[in-house]
């Protein structure tokens, strides 16, 4: 018997690097760096990836689109968060909550449309996806702009 509801938690974190585009949420943010990564390193998807997979049981990222597959090399991340979004079968997302935690850029004009990014390829509506941004107040790896981290939760729901 399935259980009524799953939560599960994602983390993710990339290092900053010259030459690469910032992607998050699906957004490409005017940045002078980018995040390092096989994919298109877009560390709030990739939260969201495993906290779907987590509260399936399912593993990890890591485990589904592994670094030494070149079919994933500079893959978007959004597609990758539709293939997921595919094993929740006899599960409704009820609710996504994402928080990038970043110095540097100033994330806060961007976060309606990685919402809307979100939510779009998840098929659910908008009111169900929370994405959020704060600082570490300059303490830590994101606090000295050395890359970007996020966290993740999604609660699911049991179909009738």
């Amino acid at each position: 018997m399935k259980p009524a509801f799953r939560i599960g938690h994602g983390y993710d974190a990339h290092r900053f690097s010259p030459g690469r585009k910032l992607i998050l949420g699906g957004v490409e943010v005017p940045y002078e760096k980018g995040l390092d990564g096989h994919s298109d390193a877009d560390a709030a998807v990739h939260a969201l990836i495993d906290a779907l997979l987590g509260a399936l049981a399912l593993g990890d990222i890591g485990q589904w689109f592994p670094t030494n597959d070149e079919t994933y090399e500079n893959a978007n991340s959004l597609r990758l968060l539709q293939t997921v979004a595919k094993k929740l079968t006899g599960y409704t997302i009820a609710n996504v909550d994402i928080t990038i935690v970043a110095q540097a850029p100033k994330l806060s004009s961007f976060l309606p449309q990685m919402r809307a990014n979100i939510a779009g390829t998840l098929s659910v509506g908008i009111s169900q996806v929370s994405v959020k941004a704060t600082t570490e107040e300059q303490m830590g790896f994101t606090g000295r702009v050395e890359g970007i981290a996020a966290h993740a939760v999604a609660l699911l729901v049991k179909d009738d």
